[in-house]
């Protein structure tokens, strides 16, 4: 093994990650101590995991724990555990680079804010750069439990873009990381100070955090843990799984902090559920509703979630959240752990594992339970609730069908009968004021609140005094091509297929559609290929004219938008509907010149794939026939 110091340049993801550190201006500098700390548990969780198969890697100090001492003198802070250690490529793999595409989120998130808060750091798995918030320089000495001491690892950094690797004897498995720090931060050299920050960010580690025992305030040397000095170690958190203790005996504060240490979360959670199943399989859940979008939700997405830990009797296997959770639940924070499933478990045994669904179906149930109660009890809480995950929830639509009719029982929209753009109609207040005779859920879907609102569509409901959904998040229309009907009611969407028309009503269409017979035939031979059909609506009172769409047709702002994602989207001509008695349909009609015919025609049609949320094929052609017709 070569002994000779190597100096290495970090990738630039992290160096860029270190200069934002060390030059931008943070609040909660305290940050660092709960991330090096949260590392070191993790380092005890998978030793105490890989030891399970091979009971060696103990040999020598069967204790897990983490111990945090500091040195005025020196001017350093020491966190040290007997965790799973790393071998030298790992060193370089984990510290200096970074494998996960965490690194660039995090740099895309502080891009807009130099003065962003350091919490963040955690939440992108980039924890350990925080040391780098209080110090100038970071030691890690580290060797992988398993190893003899002479492969041992030194990593040394001042975070300015290089870091040095050396061998080291260690005596002893684990890692520690030493943190010289700046000029200015002396108040983290204070024993009680640390010790209130373990209380308030550790507490619920599920190792000892050990400091050095301090005598009462006043004595003399009450602060100092002297090299020289063999420290006497005290405990300075519970060390104990708070889900594993009784309900009766946890506070709402001890709830809240051990959510804030679970999720690396600032804010409290909105609510929280906690269970224990007895019987032939045995389990523990503890599981929380976050009040705002944590960051690596909305950046993560779908595919990186780490919502949910899973522990078996106590011993934590994995972030699972994938086998714990459906995707739409992935907001959820919180921990399962069960007495019955086997311990070498891997991923993929999990993902066929019959012992897990069940679980999973519980954590669901409990979940869909925390925000029914939520919705009935807290509606403010719930309401800011659903501005933050009411999208990711309408995903469940699509993907639980079992659930489906839940789901759709907590999801709130605008409606014409609302007030401005507030979501707050549900589905139950919806069929609860339908009017008699009416048979469907109509709703109308837009790419944007303002266009929705003013859809042509909209006004012989209006006429009628017909309430109608306005939908217009993105997701609405995916979704509502899975939820077909709602308490034994269908959902319409009212620019989609024939409207139903009452005996008088049909009479007066037909008779309108007669009168406009020749003006029908002329649309069709001016607009000509552009069009499927031309034909008089049942849907207008005020405006010229709409698109109407076939059952299943996908509306034209979401064609728009998976086009533009780059998805093979079938063209479909549209169906264009008019109002023969609009001054423009009567101007068309009596319109002799074939060219100025046409112009009014085509912006006709041009105008209803405006309101529909389609683009325009040729703008430039719209710009200029606009202007001939205002010319005159």
């Amino acid at each position: 093994m070569t002994t000779a110091t190597e100096t290495r340049a970090f990738e630039a993801e992290v160096a860029q990650v270190l200069h934002l550190v060390t030059h931008s201006l943070y609040s909660h500098k305290e940050i660092f101590l709960r991330e090096l700390i949260s590392n070191a548990s993790d380092a005890c969780d998978k030793l105490r995991f890989e030891s399970i198969a091979n009971p060696g890697l103990l040999s020598g100090d069967p204790e897990l724990h983490i111990d945090v001492s500091w040195d005025k003198d020196a001017r350093t802070i020491t966190i040290r555990d007997t965790g799973i250690g790393m071998s030298r490529d790992e060193v370089v793999a984990n510290i200096g680079s970074i494998a996960s595409s965490g690194t660039r989120r995090f740099l895309e998130a502080m891009g807009s804010d130099q003065k962003a808060d350091a919490r963040l750091i955690g939440q992108f798995g980039v924890g350990f750069y925080s040391a780098f918030v209080v110090a100038d320089r970071v030691t890690v000495l580290t060797r992988r439990a398993g190893t003899a001491p002479e492969d041992g690892v030194k990593w040394e950094s001042d975070g300015r873009g290089e870091y040095t690797l050396e061998a080291a004897t260690l005596p002893e498995r684990g890692t520690t990381v030493v943190l010289h720090l700046k000029d200015g931060e002396d108040e983290f050299l204070d024993g009680w100070k640390l010790r209130g920050l373990v209380r308030k960010y550790s507490d619920h580690v599920a190792f000892p955090i050990r400091m050095p025992k301090q005598t009462p305030a006043g004595d003399d040397d009450s602060d100092d843990n002297k090299a020289d000095d063999a420290p006497e170690w005290d405990t300075a958190n519970d060390a104990s799984a708070l889900w594993a203790r009784p309900k009766s005996e946890i506070s709402d504060e001890e709830y809240q902090a051990f959510y804030k240490s679970l999720g690396h979360d600032f804010n409290d959670a909105a609510a929280w559920t906690h269970n224990r199943v007895e019987g032939s399989q045995s389990f523990t859940t503890l599981l929380y509703l976050p009040a705002k979008p944590p960051f690596d939700l909305m950046m993560g997405g779908r595919d990186e979630r780490k919502g949910l830990k899973l522990y078996i009797k106590r011993v934590f296997i994995m972030d699972a959240a994938e086998e714990l959770l459906p995707n739409y639940l992935r907001f959820v924070r919180g921990v399962v752990d069960a007495d019955d499933l086997p311990l070498n478990v891997s991923r993929e045994i999990l993902q066929h594992n019959r012992q897990l669904e069940r679980i999973k179906g519980a954590c669901v149930k409990r979940v869909l339970d925390l925000i029914e109660k939520l919705a009935r009890d807290e509606p403010e809480k719930f309401a800011a609730f659903l501005k933050a995950f009411g999208n990711t929830l309408k995903e469940g639509i699509v993907e639980d069908a079992g659930n489906r009719e839940r789901i759709a029982k907590l999801l709130r929209f605008a409606s014409t009968k609302s007030e401005g753009e507030a979501k707050t109609v549900s589905l139950d207040d919806y069929v609860g004021r339908m009017a008699p005779g009416q048979d469907a859920i109509w709703y109308v879907t837009a790419d944007g609140h303002r266009a929705a609102a003013g859809s042509p569509q909209l006004e012989a409901f209006r006429a009628k005094d017909i309430e109608v959904l306005l939908m217009s998040d993105r997701i609405d229309e995916w979704m509502l091509g899975n939820l077909h009907e709602y308490a034994g009611k269908p959902l319409k969407h009212v620019a989609k297929g024939e409207l139903p028309l009452d005996e008088a009503d049909k009479a007066k269409q037909e008779e309108a559609t007669k009168a406009a017979a020749p003006l029908l035939e002329k649309l069709k031979r001016l607009l000509g290929d552009r069009v499927e059909d031309v034909r008089v609506s049942a849907r207008l009172t005020d405006s010229p004219s709409c698109l109407a769409m076939s059952e299943w047709e996908m509306a034209p702002h979401l064609a728009h938008l998976l086009r533009e994602a780059g998805q093979d989207v079938p063209e479909n001509k549209p169906t264009l509907e008019i109002n023969p008695a609009h001054p423009l349909l009567q101007r068309v009609e009596g319109e002799t010149d074939d060219t100025r015919a046409t112009d009014l025609a085509t912006l006709l049609l041009e105008q209803a794939e405006l309101a529909a949320g389609a683009p325009l094929p040729d703008p430039a052609a719209f710009v200029q026939r606009m202007n001939r017709l205002l010319a005159g």
